[in-house]
């Protein structure tokens, strides 16, 4: 099959794979606490900020898109920023292989379960990488897993419990949604920064103009049927949290993950898994809101989260034992954890 033929369609698929799936971690509360708004609206307000996004970084870096998280062109291949991300993969090698993972992740989002984008597809492409994106994931859940513990333990009391316990009036609740729309903005952009990279390895570095605006296209296609669809599979993994559709929640939510987004971002370039920074945080918050909420935390709790964390390591299982197969049955040492 021509290698131009494998490199859209493996675009294409991980694009609709990543929207289907990642973008839940940063517009799944906003989704839930706007559900009222007609679904093109919310599509217009986050469709704006993933152009201005893919833009300026296709502008600042020219044309590289991925924020450096990737680097390279159409002739050298491509390289992960980082020394351990030195070994190029020529675009005329894309074999059948390479469209794979999206599609095993097309699948598992279906049916609900959260795995990680950046093991599944970056790892295909730089499987040495494996060990540093997994330590910085899970750096990335325990950090925010700590950061909400001590976060909610503090704010429920006063917050949260007042949240779930009271009404908002109508001047209340514009100034809330200012607040949480400029909250889900800054979020959104410091994910995109991230993620770009797991949809954009399959396409040259140096994206051309014509490259650009097509592949924002499809981007935005896909993304406004994930808001018609109001969220998919993933959704419901975010509507079983505590008081996570009131937009004052919200807020705070998509705050402290922006936050701790640009954290990891600002730290090095070491690609990683933002769907366990999310689970982490909306691990630390449920348990800091049940424990502040009724003085315990139930079992059903500690099950419903484990069952969420057991998902995303069920995702890197799946992500380390396709890269081992694909490099069998090229021959080639399916080693990688290095």
């Amino acid at each position: 099959m021509d290698p131009m033929i494998i490199m859209w369609l493996g675009f294409i698929l991980a694009a609709y794979s990543v929207v289907g799936n990642d973008v839940i971690q940063t517009l799944g509360t906003f989704l839930a606490s706007n559900e009222k708004r007609p679904w093109y609206v919310l599509w217009l307000f986050a469709g704006s900020i993933l152009t201005a996004t893919l833009v300026y970084g296709w502008v600042q870096n020219g044309g590289d898109v991925s924020y450096g998280r990737l680097i390279g062109d159409a002739e050298k291949g491509f390289t992960m920023a980082n020394p351990k991300y030195t070994e190029p993969i020529n675009i005329d090698n894309f074999g059948w292989a390479y469209v794979l993972p999206p599609m095993v992740l097309l699948i598992v989002t279906r049916i609900g379960i959260p795995v990680s984008t950046s093991f599944l597809i970056l790892t295909f492409f730089q499987p040495k990488g494996l060990y540093d994106m997994v330590v910085k994931s899970m750096s990335g859940y325990l950090v925010a897993f700590v950061t909400a513990i001590v976060l909610y333990i503090f704010i429920t009391k006063s917050l949260e419990k007042r949240f779930a316990s009271t009404e908002m009036s109508a001047a209340s609740q514009r100034n809330w949604t200012i607040a949480q729309w400029a909250s889900t903005g800054f979020l959104w952009t410091q994910w995109l920064a991230q993620d770009f990279a797991n949809i954009y390895v399959y396409l040259p570095r140096a994206v051309s103009g014509q490259t650009l605006a097509i592949s924002l296209a499809i981007l935005l296609a896909m993304l406004a049927y994930i808001f018609y669809s109001k969220g998919g599979a993933i959704q419901s993994i975010v509507k079983a949290k505590s008081n996570t559709t009131d937009i004052r929640s919200a807020t705070f939510i998509d705050l402290t993950f922006g936050f701790l987004l640009l954290f990891f971002k600002e730290l090095n370039n070491v690609p990683m898994s933002t769907t366990w920074v999310f689970l982490g945080l909306l691990a630390g918050r449920e348990i800091a809101l049940r424990y502040n909420l009724s003085g315990k935390v139930g079992k059903e709790t500690m099950g419903d989260l484990g069952r969420d964390l057991g998902k995303v390591f069920f995702g890197l299982v799946i992500s380390i034992g396709l890269v081992f197969f694909i490099r069998a049955i090229n021959g080639e040492e399916i080693w990688v954890w290095s």
